[in-house]
Protein backbone atom coordinates (compact mmCIF):
# COMPACT_ATOMS: atom_id res chain seq x y z
CA UNK A 1 0.00 0.00 0.00
CA UNK A 2 1.37 3.42 -0.97
CA UNK A 3 1.81 5.86 1.89
CA UNK A 4 1.45 9.64 1.96
CA UNK A 5 5.05 10.80 2.14
CA UNK A 6 4.46 14.10 3.95
CA UNK A 7 2.26 12.41 6.56
CA UNK A 8 4.84 9.68 7.07
CA UNK A 9 7.58 12.26 7.55
CA UNK A 10 5.46 14.18 10.03
CA UNK A 11 4.90 11.02 12.05
CA UNK A 12 8.63 10.31 11.94
CA UNK A 13 9.29 13.75 13.43
CA UNK A 14 6.81 13.11 16.23
CA UNK A 15 8.36 9.70 16.96
CA UNK A 16 11.86 11.17 17.03
CA UNK A 17 10.91 13.99 19.41
CA UNK A 18 9.08 11.61 21.73
CA UNK A 19 12.15 9.38 21.96
CA UNK A 20 14.71 12.18 22.18
CA UNK A 21 16.12 13.41 25.47
CA UNK A 22 16.85 16.87 24.04
CA UNK A 23 15.17 19.36 21.64
CA UNK A 24 15.87 18.95 17.95
CA UNK A 25 16.62 21.78 15.54
CA UNK A 26 15.16 22.01 12.03
CA UNK A 27 18.59 21.15 10.66
CA UNK A 28 18.77 17.99 12.78
CA UNK A 29 15.26 17.02 11.68
CA UNK A 30 16.17 17.60 8.03
CA UNK A 31 19.24 15.37 8.41
CA UNK A 32 17.16 12.70 10.12
CA UNK A 33 14.56 12.70 7.34
CA UNK A 34 17.17 13.12 4.60
CA UNK A 35 15.33 16.12 3.17
CA UNK A 36 16.29 19.75 2.60
CA UNK A 37 15.90 22.23 5.44
CA UNK A 38 12.94 24.08 3.86
CA UNK A 39 10.93 20.84 3.61
CA UNK A 40 11.67 19.98 7.24
CA UNK A 41 10.71 23.52 8.26
CA UNK A 42 7.31 23.27 6.51
CA UNK A 43 6.62 19.92 8.16
CA UNK A 44 7.50 21.25 11.61
CA UNK A 45 5.40 24.38 11.16
CA UNK A 46 2.38 22.27 10.22
CA UNK A 47 2.85 20.07 13.29
CA UNK A 48 3.30 23.19 15.40
CA UNK A 49 0.07 24.72 14.07
CA UNK A 50 -1.83 21.68 15.33
CA UNK A 51 -0.04 21.55 18.68
CA UNK A 52 1.90 18.34 18.10
CA UNK A 53 5.30 20.03 18.44
CA UNK A 54 6.46 23.28 19.99
CA UNK A 55 9.65 25.24 20.42
CA UNK A 56 11.56 24.48 23.59
CA UNK A 57 11.79 27.28 26.13
CA UNK A 58 14.43 29.87 25.20
CA UNK A 59 15.32 27.86 22.09
CA UNK A 60 14.49 27.57 18.40
CA UNK A 61 14.70 23.77 18.62
CA UNK A 62 11.60 21.61 18.96
CA UNK A 63 10.04 19.24 21.50
CA UNK A 64 6.70 17.42 21.56
CA UNK A 65 3.72 19.74 21.99
CA UNK A 66 0.95 20.02 24.54
CA UNK A 67 -1.51 18.31 22.20
CA UNK A 68 0.47 15.06 22.42
CA UNK A 69 0.77 15.37 26.19
CA UNK A 70 -3.01 15.83 26.38
CA UNK A 71 -3.76 12.86 24.12
CA UNK A 72 -1.36 10.63 26.04
CA UNK A 73 -2.81 11.71 29.36
CA UNK A 74 -6.37 11.03 28.26
CA UNK A 75 -5.52 7.60 26.83
CA UNK A 76 -3.73 6.41 29.96
CA UNK A 77 -5.69 8.22 32.66
CA UNK A 78 -9.31 8.46 31.50
CA UNK A 79 -10.49 5.70 33.85
CA UNK A 80 -8.44 7.12 36.74
CA UNK A 81 -9.87 10.58 36.04
CA UNK A 82 -13.39 9.23 36.25
CA UNK A 83 -12.68 7.54 39.58
CA UNK A 84 -11.03 10.64 41.03
CA UNK A 85 -13.78 12.92 39.74
CA UNK A 86 -16.70 10.97 41.19
CA UNK A 87 -16.47 12.21 44.82
CA UNK A 88 -15.91 15.78 43.57
CA UNK A 89 -18.97 15.54 41.32
CA UNK A 90 -21.04 14.29 44.26
CA UNK A 91 -19.86 17.23 46.31
CA UNK A 92 -20.79 19.57 43.44
CA UNK A 93 -24.29 18.08 43.44
CA UNK A 94 -24.58 18.67 47.20
CA UNK A 95 -23.47 22.29 46.79
CA UNK A 96 -25.80 23.10 43.88
CA UNK A 97 -28.57 20.49 44.13
CA UNK A 98 -28.19 20.08 40.36
CA UNK A 99 -26.87 17.28 38.15
CA UNK A 100 -23.10 17.31 37.64
CA UNK A 101 -20.85 15.79 34.98
CA UNK A 102 -17.31 15.67 33.64
CA UNK A 103 -16.16 15.37 30.04
CA UNK A 104 -13.02 15.06 27.92
CA UNK A 105 -12.27 15.95 24.31
CA UNK A 106 -12.77 13.03 21.91
CA UNK A 107 -12.68 13.15 18.10
CA UNK A 108 -14.14 16.63 17.75
CA UNK A 109 -16.76 16.19 20.45
CA UNK A 110 -16.92 16.26 24.23
CA UNK A 111 -17.26 12.78 25.74
CA UNK A 112 -19.12 12.71 29.05
CA UNK A 113 -17.28 10.14 31.17
CA UNK A 114 -19.30 10.49 34.38
CA UNK A 115 -22.68 11.87 35.45
CA UNK A 116 -24.08 12.30 38.95
CA UNK A 117 -27.78 12.96 39.29
CA UNK A 118 -29.43 15.08 41.96
CA UNK A 119 -31.60 12.93 44.23
CA UNK A 120 -33.64 15.75 45.73
CA UNK A 121 -34.87 17.69 42.70
CA UNK A 122 -37.93 16.25 41.00
CA UNK A 123 -37.31 18.41 37.95
CA UNK A 124 -33.78 17.68 36.77
CA UNK A 125 -31.69 17.29 33.64
CA UNK A 126 -31.06 13.63 32.85
CA UNK A 127 -27.84 12.99 30.98
CA UNK A 128 -25.84 9.78 30.98
CA UNK A 129 -22.17 8.85 30.90
CA UNK A 130 -20.78 7.82 27.51
CA UNK A 131 -22.64 10.35 25.41
CA UNK A 132 -20.87 12.55 22.86
CA UNK A 133 -21.94 16.19 22.70
CA UNK A 134 -21.03 19.17 20.54
CA UNK A 135 -18.15 21.34 21.72
CA UNK A 136 -19.35 24.67 20.32
CA UNK A 137 -22.71 24.94 22.05
CA UNK A 138 -22.27 23.10 25.37
CA UNK A 139 -20.62 24.38 28.53
CA UNK A 140 -18.39 21.30 28.79
CA UNK A 141 -17.26 21.67 25.20
CA UNK A 142 -16.70 25.42 25.30
CA UNK A 143 -14.62 25.11 28.48
CA UNK A 144 -12.44 22.51 26.76
CA UNK A 145 -11.91 24.73 23.71
CA UNK A 146 -11.31 27.89 25.74
CA UNK A 147 -8.65 26.41 28.01
CA UNK A 148 -7.38 23.33 26.18
CA UNK A 149 -5.25 22.81 23.12
CA UNK A 150 -8.06 21.49 20.95
CA UNK A 151 -9.12 22.50 17.43
CA UNK A 152 -12.24 24.59 16.91
CA UNK A 153 -14.73 22.81 14.60
CA UNK A 154 -14.72 23.93 10.97
CA UNK A 155 -18.50 24.35 11.13
CA UNK A 156 -20.67 25.51 14.02
CA UNK A 157 -24.13 24.03 13.38
CA UNK A 158 -27.21 25.72 14.77
CA UNK A 159 -28.90 23.40 17.27
CA UNK A 160 -31.18 25.99 18.88
CA UNK A 161 -31.84 29.65 18.18
CA UNK A 162 -29.20 30.51 20.83
CA UNK A 163 -26.38 28.48 19.24
CA UNK A 164 -23.36 30.51 18.15
CA UNK A 165 -22.68 29.76 14.48
CA UNK A 166 -20.33 32.59 13.41
CA UNK A 167 -16.58 31.88 13.90
CA UNK A 168 -15.73 35.47 14.89
CA UNK A 169 -18.50 35.57 17.49
CA UNK A 170 -17.37 32.19 18.81
CA UNK A 171 -13.79 33.44 19.24
CA UNK A 172 -15.19 36.35 21.27
CA UNK A 173 -17.16 33.87 23.36
CA UNK A 174 -14.03 31.81 24.09
CA UNK A 175 -12.16 34.92 25.20
CA UNK A 176 -15.01 35.82 27.58
CA UNK A 177 -14.88 32.29 29.00
CA UNK A 178 -11.14 32.58 29.62
CA UNK A 179 -11.63 35.90 31.40
CA UNK A 180 -14.34 34.70 33.81
CA UNK A 181 -12.99 31.16 34.21
CA UNK A 182 -16.11 29.20 33.30
CA UNK A 183 -18.37 28.54 30.31
CA UNK A 184 -22.13 28.87 30.03
CA UNK A 185 -24.57 27.07 27.75
CA UNK A 186 -27.67 29.27 27.80
CA UNK A 187 -30.18 27.03 26.01
CA UNK A 188 -27.68 26.66 23.16
CA UNK A 189 -27.89 22.86 23.00
CA UNK A 190 -31.34 22.20 24.42
CA UNK A 191 -34.27 24.49 25.15
CA UNK A 192 -35.10 24.78 28.83
CA UNK A 193 -31.60 23.76 29.97
CA UNK A 194 -28.81 26.01 31.26
CA UNK A 195 -25.31 24.60 31.94
CA UNK A 196 -22.09 25.87 33.51
CA UNK A 197 -18.64 24.23 33.26
CA UNK A 198 -15.02 24.98 34.21
CA UNK A 199 -11.70 23.44 33.10
CA UNK A 200 -9.79 20.70 34.93
CA UNK A 201 -5.98 20.85 34.66
CA UNK A 202 -3.35 18.16 35.16
CA UNK A 203 0.07 18.44 36.79
CA UNK A 204 1.52 19.99 33.63
CA UNK A 205 -1.09 22.72 33.60
CA UNK A 206 -2.86 21.21 30.59
CA UNK A 207 -6.67 21.32 30.44
CA UNK A 208 -7.55 17.63 30.18
CA UNK A 209 -11.24 17.81 31.08
CA UNK A 210 -14.09 20.08 32.07
CA UNK A 211 -16.73 19.61 34.74
CA UNK A 212 -19.98 21.36 35.46
CA UNK A 213 -23.69 21.31 36.22
CA UNK A 214 -26.87 21.25 34.15
CA UNK A 215 -30.19 22.58 35.37
CA UNK A 216 -33.64 23.56 34.11
CA UNK A 217 -33.77 27.26 33.24
CA UNK A 218 -36.81 27.57 35.49
CA UNK A 219 -34.53 26.90 38.46
CA UNK A 220 -31.12 28.18 37.31
CA UNK A 221 -32.00 31.78 36.56
CA UNK A 222 -29.66 34.25 34.80
CA UNK A 223 -29.07 35.96 38.14
CA UNK A 224 -27.76 32.68 39.60
CA UNK A 225 -25.16 32.04 36.89
CA UNK A 226 -22.33 33.96 38.55
CA UNK A 227 -22.70 32.25 41.95
CA UNK A 228 -23.01 28.82 40.32
CA UNK A 229 -20.02 29.62 38.14
CA UNK A 230 -17.87 30.33 41.17
CA UNK A 231 -18.91 27.03 42.79
CA UNK A 232 -18.14 25.09 39.61
CA UNK A 233 -14.73 26.82 39.30
CA UNK A 234 -13.95 25.97 42.92
CA UNK A 235 -14.78 22.29 42.49
CA UNK A 236 -12.93 22.04 39.15
CA UNK A 237 -9.89 23.60 40.82
CA UNK A 238 -10.19 21.09 43.66
CA UNK A 239 -10.10 18.20 41.18
CA UNK A 240 -7.19 19.83 39.34
CA UNK A 241 -5.23 19.93 42.61
CA UNK A 242 -6.01 16.24 43.11
CA UNK A 243 -4.39 15.66 39.71
CA UNK A 244 -1.25 17.51 40.81
CA UNK A 245 -2.00 20.94 39.37
CA UNK A 246 -0.21 23.92 40.91
CA UNK A 247 -0.79 27.53 39.87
Amino acid sequence: MREIQSLARGLQIVDLLMQSQSPKSVTELADFLEVDKSTASRLVRTLENYGYVQQAKNSRAYVVGKRLHSIGWQLTNRYALREMALPVLKQLVRKTDECSHIGVYSSGKALVIEDVQSETSSLRVIGGAGRLIHVHNTALGKALLAFGDFPIPDTLPRITANSITEPEQFQTELESIRQRGYAVDDEENEYGVRCIAAPVFDALGIAVASMGVSAPTARLQPGDVESFGQIVKEMAYHLSCELGYEE
